[in-house]
């Protein structure tokens, strides 16, 4: 993501003061000296840099510490502590009211993904239950209704617009109007991207806002625009009264400090940030976890919301036969099912504690292929042949040439299917059972353990992997260092052990297939 090598950068300055014998004033001020040239190469606004040195300092007061404090630690939390107050404009979010009629209108530059942000929020609360729609009130823009009208459809999301009419004010009222007759809890209504010396558009905007009456107005700032965000958001905020922002752009590698910290400063909460141009490439900004996730300490909350949010743990089957340590076909499609619905791999790894640092550059293309074809496989499948163990083709080679010619694939990619639920299975036994390694990893734990248990644990974990997965090794090995090359340093530290638990049996187990090259 855009803010990757801050995040790097940061960390490794923070890892530094695990090496230092003694720590002191002087060690203190070359840590915050590193932080503070890092977030301003970031583009971070200057004012902001030196308030976040001051309260570091005013908050440690190195001299004034006990002999028996953690220093450390006291250093940490307090860079932590204010990196999340950086972005954190102390302001509450909008949240729609169930059963009611929110209005939601989008607003911003020209060019910053506005469209495609409309359809990745209807998308997002589509996917939580919310009766959602989309209405085109861009006239400006050539082909703005196409647009919004192709990804509403691939979506399945209701959408309103109008190649006749070339007054955006009257398609916005007609719009919003004909949706909350047929009972839309949430109207999305996407605007002409504008800039604040249009004085025209601009007044078209406000004609918009008054006729619609929006409950929500959604500033939509490109993160490459830097330190210019701050006039322009302050000049749409006084337009329309801005309510929430959405930063987009943010998987480049341009300068992103600028447009967070000057949406900060103009205290107007950031509710999503756009990572990608899929539809699922939105996520739900919360200061804290995206200074985690910035840092490489993962995101384990927002993939548990993930789980939960695709209904992943409802597959009353797949549950059973996991704490039975039983492990079918039909099992393993479903996983593959579940982690396509999850999207890129690239996105659930930076969620995991220490990844942020490993490659997965030409991995999501890739795993994904390798699903599809896995998936077309298991298709060409009879209802039995799925609900095995898998011994079946063993005791008759004819299935796995039917298999194979049904799938148009090769008799050596089915065998290859066949090895890799060999090696899910075993571990499936393993970690499920009556002595299973899950067993004593639940509730009654009450998500604690000590350091060491946890390295028992995920010792274990490693050991039972089938060798065909690689990746899946180096992610036990980062995990179990608690957060990448930094030798354990930095705010890397070991994951809440039953969360994992609890979001590996949601998605059955969390097994990763095998992304590497076949052989």
């Amino acid at each position: 993501m855009v803010l990757a090598d801050l995040g790097r950068r940061i960390n490794a300055a923070l890892a530094q003061i695990n090496k230092e014998p003694v720590i002191d004033a002087k060690v203190l001020d070359a840590l915050l000296k590193e932080i503070c040239h890092a977030l301003l190469e970031a583009d971070v606004n200057v004012r902001l840099v030196g308030n976040l040195r001051n309260n570091v300092k005013n908050a440690v007061k190195i001299q004034d510490l006990a002999a028996g404090i953690n220093k450390r630690k006291v250093i940490q939390k307090a860079v932590l502590d204010e990196l999340c107050r950086l972005v954190e404009p102390g302001a509450e979010a909008f949240k729609p009211k169930k059963g009611a009629k929110n209005i939601i209108m989008f607003v911003g530059l020209q060019g910053s993904g506005k469209t495609t942000t409309c359809t990745k929020l209807a998308y997002h609360y589509q996917r939580k239950g919310w009766k959602v729609c989309l209405v085109c009130a861009d006239t400006f823009r050539a082909g703005a209704f196409d647009q919004l009208k192709q990804n509403a459809t691939k979506a399945k999301i209701p959408y309103y617009g109008s190649y006749t009419e070339t007054d955006p004010v009257q398609i916005a009222h007609e719009g919003v109007e004909k949706f909350k007759k047929e009972g839309f809890e949430i109207i999305i209504v996407d605007t002409s991207g504008r800039h604040k010396q249009e004085a025209e558009l601009f007044e078209e905007m406000i004609q918009i806002s008054t006729v619609v009456n929006p409950d929500n107005t959604i500033f939509v700032m490109d993160a490459t625009i830097g330190q210019a965000a701050e006039a322009q958001s302050r000049a749409f905020h006084e337009a329309t009264k801005i309510g929430s922002i959405i930063i987009t752009k943010m998987d480049g590698h341009a300068k992103g400090g600028g447009a967070i910290s000057a949406v900060a400063a103009t205290h107007s909460p950031i509710i999503f940030i756009g990572t990608g141009e899929h539809i699922h490439d939105l996520e739900r900004f919360e200061p804290r976890r995206f200074v985690q996730k910035m840092l490489g300490m993962g995101d384990i909350s927002g993939l548990m919301e993930t789980v939960q949010d695709l209904k992943l743990d409802q597959n009353k089957n797949l549950m059973k036969n996991l704490e039975q340590g039983i492990f079918t076909i039909r099992d393993m499609y479903e996983q593959f099912q579940n982690i396509s619905k999850m999207g890129p791999l690239s996105k659930m790894m930076q969620m995991m504690p220490g990844m942020s640092e490993m490659s997965l550059e030409g991995s999501d293309e890739l795993g994904a292929q390798r699903i599809k074809r896995l998936m077309t496989i298991m298709d060409s499948m009879s209802e039995l042949e799925l609900d095995s163990d898998g011994k079946i083709f063993h005791q008759n080679q004819n299935r796995i040439l039917r298999v194979a010619m049904g799938s148009g694939t090769s008799v050596r990619e089915v065998e290859e299917l066949l090895v890799q639920h060999k090696g899910f299975q075993g571990m499936v036994k393993k970690f499920g059972g009556n002595k299973g390694l899950l067993k004593g990893m639940g509730p009654g734990m009450d998500g604690k353990m000590s350091p060491q248990q946890m390295q028992q644990k995920m010792a274990q974990m490693q050991r039972m992997l089938p060798r065909g997965m690689p990746g899946m090794n180096n992610i036990m090995r980062q995990m179990m260092g608690g957060g990448g090359g930094g030798g354990g340093g930095g705010l890397g530290g070991m994951p809440d052990l039953s969360q994992m638990q609890n979001m590996m049996k949601q998605m059955g187990l969390g097994g990763m297939p095998n992304m590497g090259n076949r052989r």
